[in-house]
């Protein structure tokens, strides 16, 4: 007999986070956790925090809950040690030092429960010699060599918003390593501390291009190889209407009905002759600029020619695939990414808009048995 579906919100149901409020990758990474049905408590600062949005529109807050301490009071470290008592995982961004100045550091933490996981997330790590320096996503892979292979030959490297060092290589490992630590604390009854820091994150993403670099497959330089946009048929190319598209067929009979339906199929049949490689890019790129995106775009579709429309931000959710599986939702009257990925038998979802500093304070309080959170009664 078939089972029905598990209560509750997805597959971390349950487990209960307590965040330090930060900006950046430490908010997108507990928001992950509440994505997949973690019970996160955002600890707000008095006064918001730094570059801050407007709360109201913070996506990253989303399915999570707030209350306000100051971390400064007398009254605030101890309420946030209230909470950790009850949680599994604790995840702060402050610079090293910062969090034991303000006695929730590890030390303080892991006494009052010893189950504890502790995700630490910065850009430098925990120690090092710039491990006390201010820094941002800019900086943190412009020094792993991640930032480097971005852009054109003979232009400065790309700045790809800050999506592949605080995200990719910092909010995506934090949590990988905190689920792991979870699972060894539940397993063995011993909490921890997770160290995740982005220049460790960002180089570990480029794994596979040491190992082309190491077997000579790969050119320490930009726009000089297969997957960087040196490759005439994996870039993108401007249309006629100002629009661009995505060519990446790599495979030989992708190729093949690439150069079909572009029409340039009798001018080159060696794709991988290099020499002409310039050759080849000028002809493409003659040949997209002939046509607009939407007319390239129909000319590609239903087909393996691996070509797709650059769309924009606001584009995006209005593609047929995308809008057929639901990869953007609405909720609150506000577009965003739907949680991912997802699961047969805890479903994810958008649950709660932006979590709202101090909105939740009585909640938590009854919620985590913290009455110390209620502010107390005026005379």
């Amino acid at each position: 007999m078939a089972k029905g579906p598990t209560p509750g919100h997805g597959p971390l149901t349950g487990v209960r986070v307590v965040e330090l409020a930060g900006i950046g990758p430490g908010p997108f990474a507990a928001m992950l956790l509440a994505d997949l049905g973690a019970d996160v408590v955002r600890v707000d600062r008095p006064g918001g925090a730094g570059l801050g949005i407007d709360p109201a529109y913070d996506l990253t807050n989303r399915n999570k809950r707030s209350v306000v301490l100051d971390l400064k009071s007398d009254e605030g470290p101890a309420r946030v040690l209230d909470l950790v008592e009850r949680a599994d995982i604790l995840v702060e961004g402050y610079r090293p030092g910062v969090a034991e100045r303000l006695g929730v550091g590890p030390e303080a933490c892991l006494a009052r429960n010893p189950q504890l996981v502790y995700g630490r997330m910065t850009g430098w790590g925990q120690d090092g010699p710039l491990a006390e320096r201010a820094g941002h996503d800019i900086a943190y892979i412009a020094l792993t060599g991640t930032l480097s292979m971005i852009g054109g030959p003979d232009e400065p490297p790309t700045v790809p918003a800050n999506l592949v060092g605080d995200y990719a290589g910092g909010s995506l490992y934090l949590v990988v390593g905190v689920l792991a630590a979870l699972q060894h604390a539940r397993a063995h009854g011993e909490g921890q501390v997770v160290d995740a820091a982005i220049v460790d994150g960002a180089a570990h993403l480029a794994t596979m291009i040491h190992g082309m670099l190491a077997a000579g497959s790969w050119q320490d330089r930009r726009g000089a190889n297969l997957l960087d946009g040196g490759c005439p048929f994996y870039g993108t190319y401007a249309t006629s209407d100002g629009g661009h598209m995505a060519v990446g067929p790599l495979e030989g009979q992708f190729y093949a009905e690439f150069a079909r339906l572009l029409g340039i199929a009798d001018a080159f049949p060696d794709r991988w002759d290099l020499a002409r490689w310039d050759e080849l890019r000028a002809a493409v790129t003659e040949r997209f600029l002939t046509r607009t995106r939407a007319e390239w775009t129909e000319v590609f579709a239903g087909t393996d020619a691996c070509v797709a429309p650059v769309l924009s931000l606001t584009e995006a959710p209005h593609h047929p695939h995308l809008a057929a599986r639901s990869t953007f939702v609405e909720h609150g009257g506000r577009t965003q990414p739907a949680p991912a990925p997802r699961f047969s038998a805890t479903p994810v979802s958008v649950r709660t808009g932006p979590a709202l500093p101090g909105a939740d304070t009585e909640a938590v309080a009854a919620d985590w048995d913290v009455p110390g959170l209620r502010p107390a009664p005026r005379d």
